[in-house]
């Protein structure tokens, strides 16, 4: 998610955090459709996104928070750990390929920095206002890049992960299709994706549209329709607005940053709105509109104060409820240093926090379903919630 690319919002722990903010800070606005899951289909059998368990356990890059991101090792382990739903980031390669990975800057998830054949390739890159400087997709082919080897993003905080590293190369989205019908297979049930497109209007001015390259594959799978057990998320209305005018009918979820931040076609195109606009009920009905959902930053559905502890949950819940929109919000880890203070332990900001009591806080305020590193404990954790 484009949140994690501002790491001044991340807290180093110095001591362990106080106790007890994490129920003070819960409140109102659990509607009765969310409180348990909803039909006997434990993972969404017939294709509706309706008949999925709720809260929904989204595996973020697969289970990232136990082997590299986006990598069939991570995918796997979400799928044979709790995962309702396993989700992908695309971008694409220079020959036009559609692959797995969170940036198109691979300098950090894999191992391109230590081949001196592709040395003349490191630049620096404007991708959405932001200057970055490595290596990129668009500028390899996908011969060239299944040479890469896949590597943990995060090493200081998920050393655990790091003997994984080189294990596995870089996923294209067909290889991925073909690995969820086979596993769908072995299982005796379609595997639910969550797919997103990443940097739409970038990849398009570089003459490498995501969508309908996205749009011919999901047809080829039988993932195009509206029970296609597929969802599809961008940052971007306009690239979800695309997809519906392409004939995609998939379930689609408006990703949303934080408040004064503008989705990048909106800068491209001159409109002023902010996600503070979007997320009134006026700007969740213009949602309502193209999108069947959205997926929100945590901090829009329960704020952190000055000391990272949790405020009173916003009426974000309760308002996309309102407007017909299901929520998946983003991102559940158990590390200390990405938990709200309230649920923090210790005063190693990479050992594990209370997860469990920070998923049931943000369960309480009527999500529909959250993306989690840790699937495991986030399906742990939805059981206990709903056996209350």
């Amino acid at each position: 998610m484009q949140q994690e690319q501002r790491p001044g919002r991340r807290t180093v722990l110095g001591v362990a955090a106080a106790l007890g903010a994490g129920s003070a800070a819960l409140g109102g606005g659990a509607s009765p459709a969310s409180a348990a899951p909803r039909g006997a289909e434990a993972h969404g059998d017939g294709g509706s996104y309706k008949n999925l368990p709720v809260p929904t356990v989204i595996g973020h890059r697969g289970a990232c928070g136990y082997r590299p991101e986006h990598t069939f090792g991570s995918y796997e382990y979400a799928l044979a750990n709790g995962a309702d739903v396993i989700e992908q980031d695309l971008v694409p390669t220079k020959d036009g390929h559609l692959v797995c990975r969170h940036e198109n800057d691979i300098t950090a998830t894999t191992d391109v920095a230590s081949r001196p054949e592709f040395a003349s390739r490191k630049t620096t890159k404007t991708v959405d206002g932001e200057a970055h400087t490595g290596w990129f997709t668009e500028d390899f082919t996908l011969a060239e890049l299944k040479t890469l080897r896949a590597k943990e993003r995060i090493p200081g905080n998920r050393q655990h992960n790091t003997p994984y590293d080189g294990r596995w190369q870089v996923p294209t989205f067909e290889e991925v299709l073909k690995w969820a019908d086979e596993q769908g297979r072995k299982r005796g049930r379609r595997i639910w994706l969550h797919v997103e497109t990443k940097h739409p209007t970038y990849f398009r001015k570089a003459g490498l549209g995501l969508e309908e390259r996205l749009a011919k594959l999901l047809r080829r799978y039988g993932r195009s329709g509206r029970n296609g057990y597929t969802f599809i998320q961008s940052f971007e209305p306009g690239s979800l607005q695309r997809l519906n005018k392409l004939g995609v009918d998939c379930p689609k979820v408006l990703l949303l940053d934080d408040l004064p931040t503008r989705p990048w076609d909106f800068v491209e195109a001159g409109d002023p709105r902010t996600v503070a606009d979007l997320i009134t009920p006026k700007g969740l009905a213009w949602v309502s509109g193209f999108a069947q959902g959205i997926g929100p930053w945590l901090n829009l559905i329960i704020p952190r104060d000055k000391d990272e502890k949790l405020t009173k949950p916003t009426t974000l819940v309760r308002d996309a409820h309102a407007a017909g929109l299901i929520l998946h919000p983003y991102t559940m880890r158990n590390e200390n240093s990405f938990l709200p203070a309230d649920f923090r332990r210790g005063s190693d900001p990479n050992g594990y926090g209370d997860a469990f009591a920070a998923f049931k806080t943000y369960f309480a305020t009527g999500i529909d379903g959250i993306f989690s590193d840790n699937c495991d404990t986030a399906a742990l954790a939805r059981a206990d919630f709903v056996k209350r």
